[in-house]
């Protein structure tokens, strides 16, 4: 870090994970050998991602477009959640060129735009997630009351309102992110000043992880009993999703939630900070938030694609669009299973 100005940003600075920590209380460290691991695995682990999410969330996309004529409350969240992922991973490849030549090369406004764009599609992601998982408890907990409310209006403002606001957590990155020299031949891509970097550590603990948890925890606690409670017959299923859905968020965002704030913690000086430990919370800084960032590419899996009628309708387009591909869609697996009527209600909001 070179200069008072130069600060480091652990969501996407990823020079920040091998530059020397050069303090006025600390002795240069040398992290040459965090800077070789971070150039292959984070700029490999990226590329991979960025694959692996924009065909996943593309698919999506493609096929609720197709169908947008039959599009309910969950579809229109699943189709914005599969957005916010194609604009979260449009930004991985010029993240994996920075972390592979360890300079940012793309000018300022590119900074700018990008640091925005990959927060937003952060937040918006995690925001539609909570939404949908609040629309799950509606209408399984509280099927009878909510269900006129449901409309495409309801849905339209929702989404608008979603979108409004992970733009309004991410106006910083917009703002105060900088194209800095941090050395006479190498630029980074950072914010500013520290306010800033303090701010997005607090918004991505507590609106990218706490929170979201939180909600997901309470409703859910409440959904599986209610869902055990009546003879459906594809409870044990869902009940199998909500588990996914709520241990693959917490397993992968958890580390780097955890790793970033042991590095503010050690800034601070409440935790010891000598070579060792400072390797050790830039590598888990690294490796964390690579894995964290997998759950872009899980999203249309747990989402979508364990849907029968989605799975159904991705068959049909996968059977137009690649030759030779011609699965019977008539499968028995496909067909709806016969309930009760609450059942059946329910079970569709799962049936994506």
């Amino acid at each position: 870090m070179q200069g008072e100005n130069a600060t480091e940003n652990d969501t996407y600075n990823y020079t920040s994970y091998y530059d020397e920590g050069v303090t006025q209380d600390y002795a240069p460290i040398n992290l040459t050998d965090i800077q070789d691991f971070s150039q292959v695995f984070l700029a490999t682990l990226y590329s991979l991602v960025f694959i692996l999410g924009f065909i996943g969330n593309g698919l999506v996309v493609c096929v609720l477009v197709k169908h947008r004529n039959q599009s309910n409350l969950t579809d229109i969240c699943l189709f914005n959640l599969a957005l916010s992922d194609l604009l979260f991973v449009f930004t991985l490849p010029f993240y994996s060129h920075y972390a592979r030549v360890g300079q940012w090369t793309f000018g300022d406004f590119m900074c700018r735009l990008l640091s925005g764009s990959h927060q937003t599609g952060f937040f918006s992601s995690i925001f539609f997630m909570v939404v949908m998982t609040l629309d799950r408890y509606m209408i399984i907990v509280h099927a009878h009351r909510v269900a006129r409310f449901r409309t495409m209006r309801a849905a339209i403002i929702l989404t608008v309102l979603v979108w409004m606001l992970s733009l309004f957590v991410s106006l910083p990155d917009f703002i105060s992110t900088r194209e800095i020299k941090e050395e006479p031949q190498k630029t980074g891509c950072n914010y500013h000043n520290k306010v800033w970097e303090r701010y997005n550590l607090f918004t991505t603990n507590v609106l990218g992880l706490v929170i979201p948890l939180l909600v997901m925890a309470g409703c859910y606690s409440r959904i599986i009993p209610t869902l055990m409670s009546m003879r459906t017959a594809k409870r044990h299923r869902i009940v199998k999703l909500i588990i996914c859905i709520v241990v693959a968020f917490f397993l992968l965002w958890t580390p780097y939630n955890i790793s970033r704030f042991l590095k503010f913690l050690q800034e601070k000086g409440k935790i010891p900070r000598n070579d060792t430990m400072d390797k050790n919370i830039r590598l888990s800084v690294a490796v964390t938030e690579a894995f964290a960032y997998t759950h872009c590419c899980l999203n249309p899996i747990i989402y979508a694609f364990v849907g029968e009628k989605f799975m159904r309708r991705a068959l049909q387009l996968l059977k137009k669009l690649v030759p030779g591909y011609s699965r019977d869609l008539s499968d028995s697996s496909f067909r709806r299973s016969s309930v009760m009527s609450r059942g059946s209600e329910i079970t569709s909001t799962f049936k994506l």
